[in-house]
């Protein structure tokens, strides 16, 4: 999930369950720990590795294990910020409850993603990935998001017209915004979708007016109930993954598959629509999946090149079984180019809707006709843009160096 939308959940988790008695610091607290996990993005940034998104993005700092040592470093530095600047802030227990709740809803939200999270280092390397959210879920956004604004809305009487027709507005226009980049990036949904958004919309920003009700409800009280509103879309999710869950596997067993892994992969731009992946021992088998549609699932198959030497070669090189850890889908094949002999392989758990482009996550590795390595690392040009790394070339037996 986007660190944003982190974000702004801690600050919801903030306002609705610590702030009535710990004022604008927990609501600080709050955001900042729901944000902090990401910032294994910096190992990432400063590392040479071609592989330290793998490495490094979703690990020790997502982990339940280091989360209460991350809660308590937080809360001392905070307490110590604040000293300097004569501050008030909570107690250093209070403070560190507050760090651990918000790092739990970031580890526990990515778990929700298809991405994976090793949210069990060191005890695990093993990726959690329950396959529930899109990494960016524009629903989920908005369900975090509206009710801290609304009660911003309805916290003045004086302004909270003017404040309502401009949140409406802007809300509303999100919504066209996110209509035309779902259709860029080849997920298209129906106009009338925008307009549906916009009518609740409105009838969230207005109607809490009607007799005056939403001037008597507290900032934490609004904020509650969306926390209990997320929660209950996340259900939502839950049932319709195992709704689409049961399509594949009731199209793996009616071809006789022989299933080596499956999955319903959240796709945008709502929660009715899935990816059904197969993966088989020769290939994989990819789907999308409209919940609204009575009709069985039409499936492609990618399949992987014939096994040969480069392939084999490739399976034993580090960076590849790293690679292997990582992706659960890939498509393996080989391509030969005069004397150069490339293994590729194509992460299908991420869609690329560009057929131009290779697929996320691909990693590349191209061999000599001897069988050395003289480039691997991730296709250049797929949505994720990693240009290969060079490996020199390992001195032949007889060669000097």
């Amino acid at each position: 999930m986007d660190t944003v939308t982190h974000g702004i959940v801690g600050a919801l988790l903030g306002k609705g369950f610590f702030s009535d008695r710990h004022g604008r610091s927990a609501i600080v607290a709050a955001t900042v720990g729901a944000m902090f996990p990401d910032v294994d993005v910096v190992a990432e940034v400063i590392s040479r590795d071609p592989l330290s998104i793998i490495k490094y993005h979703r690990s020790i700092t997502h982990s339940f294990i280091a989360m209460p040592f991350f809660a308590a470093g937080l809360a001392w530095l905070t307490r110590w910020i604040a000293r300097r600047r004569g501050i008030e802030v909570p107690s250093q227990g209070v403070l560190t409850l507050i760090y651990i709740v918000a790092i739990a809803s970031h580890i526990v939200l990515d778990g929700f993603t298809s991405f994976g999270t090793r949210m069990w280092l060191p005890i695990s390397q093993e990726r959690v990935a329950w396959d529930l959210l899109f990494i960016i879920d524009f629903a989920f956004s908005s369900l975090v998001l509206l009710p801290q604004v609304v009660a911003w809305v309805y916290r003045d009487r004086e302004k909270w017209w003017g404040r309502a027709i401009r949140m409406w507005a802007i809300f509303s226009l999100g919504a066209l915004a996110v209509w035309q980049l779902a259709r860029s990036v080849g997920y298209p949904f129906r106009l009338e979708i925008v307009a549906l958004a916009s009518a609740i919309l409105a009838v969230v920003f207005f109607m809490p007016a009607r007799g005056n009700w939403g001037f008597g409800v507290s900032r934490s009280a609004w904020c509650r109930a969306g926390t209990y509103i997320t929660a209950g879309y996340i259900v939502l999710c839950g049932i319709s993954h195992h709704s689409a869950i049961q399509r594949v596997q009731k199209f793996a067993a009616e071809n006789h598959i022989a299933v080596e892994r499956l999955a319903a992969i959240p796709l945008p731009p709502s929660l009715l629509n899935w990816g059904g992946l197969i993966r088989a021992n020769d290939g994989v088998y990819q789907s999308r999946l409209d919940l609204r549609s009575p009709d069985p699932p039409s499936f492609r198959f990618l399949a992987d090149s014939p096994p040969d030497e480069f392939r084999a070669r490739a399976m034993q090189l580090p960076e590849v079984r790293l690679y292997l850890s990582f992706a659960r889908f890939p498509v393996i094949r080989t391509e030969t180019d005069g004397s150069r002999h490339a293994v590729v392989f194509g992460e299908y758990r991420f869609v690329n809707p560009r057929r131009d482009r290779p697929q996320p996550f691909t990693f590349r590795v191209v061999f000599d006709s001897a069988g050395h390595v003289i480039e691997e690392g991730w296709q250049s040009n797929g949505l994720f843009l990693r240009r290969m790394r060079q490996i020199p070339l390992r001195p032949r037996e007889g060669e000097k160096n």
